[in-house]
């Protein structure tokens, strides 16, 4: 089944990107660049994908509008929090919340098998949020974090159910960016003056995430167009441990036995959710 392998890639790509985000120092200047990068993919490719359908504009334009929140949130996250506690807290929030949704309201229910994968990938996932030693988040920015997982969440299951109405990918996909990029890019340079300036010397990777973006989410948007919504999110965070290997080989950041145990018993509930 290629849903698992696809959603993988994604997860890898997301770590990816992230990493070049995380690489610039001011974080307003990475999701401003990250959203015009986005609007340089996505804005060319409408004239040749079409237009979805109706029934999923309402999917659609819900999931651009939790977008926005999401950036305005993740933002918010890393300017209160460590990026090491934030980041895995906001991620590893969104599979368990997904998972409920889907099975009381999308009809989407999951059987013994995906229930322990699902809560195996979310344990590993607390263990590395706490694996870099004591917990130092603020209150503040916990909240901030757990929102940010509800709205991950959300735009989940709202593109998870939108896509299957679309009668495309590839149209769903490409409307999604080319809304939400100029969008978050506008506001977030009304809000700032002088950002659009400080961005020209960071232009390269800032744009360059947003492509990656742009190629891991649409990954993810087809694997809902197929598979179940509770274990494509839940498989999707696996980027949560690619950006921990990523943060030790490039950002000398410290990995631990404590990451260690969590990587694995990430890796076991992919394991599980895999042979489900």
């Amino acid at each position: 089944m290629l849903v698992v392998p696809a959603v993988l890639a994604a997860a890898l790509l997301h770590a990816s990107w992230n990493a070049v985000a995380h690489a610039i120092p001011d974080r307003r200047v990475g999701f401003f660049l990250l959203n015009a990068g986005i609007s340089a993919v996505s804005l060319p490719l409408l004239p040749f994908v079409g237009v979805p359908a109706a029934e999923a504009w309402p999917f659609l334009l819900g999931s651009v509008v939790v977008h926005l929140c999401y950036n305005l949130l993740l933002l918010r996250s890393y300017q209160l929090g460590d990026f090491g506690q934030t980041y895995p807290l906001a991620r590893g929030t969104a599979p368990l919340v997904v998972a409920l949704v889907a099975a009381t309201v999308v009809g989407q229910p999951l059987d013994a098998r995906e229930v322990a994968g699902v809560l195996t990938v979310s344990a590993g996932l607390v263990v590395l949020v706490l694996g870099g030693g004591r917990f130092t988040a603020s209150r503040a920015a916990v909240v901030a974090a757990l929102t940010t997982g509800l709205a991950i969440a959300t735009y989940t299951v709202l593109d998870g159910v939108g896509v299957r109405r679309a009668d495309g990918v590839a149209a769903y996909v490409a409307w999604l960016f080319a809304l939400q990029g100029p969008l978050i890019a506008g506001i977030l340079g009304a809000r700032r003056r002088g950002l659009v300036p400080a961005s020209r010397r960071l232009l390269a990777p800032g744009l360059a995430s947003g492509v990656v973006s742009v190629a891991a989410y649409g990954l993810v948007v087809w694997a809902q167009s197929r598979g179940r919504l509770a274990t494509v999110a839940s498989l999707r965070e696996v980027s949560i441990v690619f950006g921990a290997v990523i943060g030790a080989l490039f950002f000398h950041e410290r990995f631990g036995a404590a990451r260690v145990v969590g990587a694995v018993t990430v890796f076991t509930g992919v394991l599980v959710l895999a042979a489900a």
